[in-house]
């Protein structure tokens, strides 16, 4: 797996509602990283992504992972409440079991993978990152996003902090 003295530790927490409107909410959980890994850019950050946004990894990851199984996703469920404590428990579980089973060298050299755990970036935002069609660089994007631990009070959901 990971280069013998180092390590990833990868934690899924914190769920939010958000409502945009009467018909239509979201939950996002907090992706919290902490590592000594050399892969990776910073040694810890924090992001924010909801349910699809896993789906979208997953989907993207398995074009590349053509020699490795993807762990699966825990199951989407059109009836998931925050409200049930068991239900939220286990989809935490399930992401945070998906994303330590991700963070293997067949898989660390994607950029998209990157820059989903270090970036605020929005996924359309990492597309077009991990194409080179953005004025900045994987690197630039993760180093200059806001994520890291120390600075979370100071965090800022706008995807434009990258492009300054």
């Amino acid at each position: 797996l990971i280069p013998r003295g180092e390590s990833v530790s990868v934690c899924v927490q914190d769920p939010r509602l958000h409502k945009v409107d009467p018909w239509h909410t979201h939950v996002d959980y907090e992706i919290c990283l902490q590592t000594n890994s050399m892969c990776f850019r910073k040694n810890t950050s924090s992001v924010r992504r909801r349910y699809s946004d896993f789906v979208w990894l997953r989907h993207c990851l398995k074009g590349n992972a053509l020699i490795i199984e993807l762990p699966k996703l825990p199951p989407w469920n059109p009836f998931f409440s925050l409200k049930n404590k068991e239900q939220v428990s286990k989809r935490m579980k399930g992401l945070q079991e998906f994303l330590e089973k991700l963070v293997s060298p067949l898989l660390l050299s994607d950029s998209r993978l990157h820059l989903f755990l270090q970036s605020e970036l929005s996924i359309r935002r990492i597309e077009r990152c991990a194409l080179g069609k953005t004025r900045f660089t994987v690197a630039e994007a993760i180093q200059q996003s806001r994520s890291s631990y120390s600075s979370s009070e100071d965090k800022s959901s706008s995807d434009s902090d990258c492009e300054r």
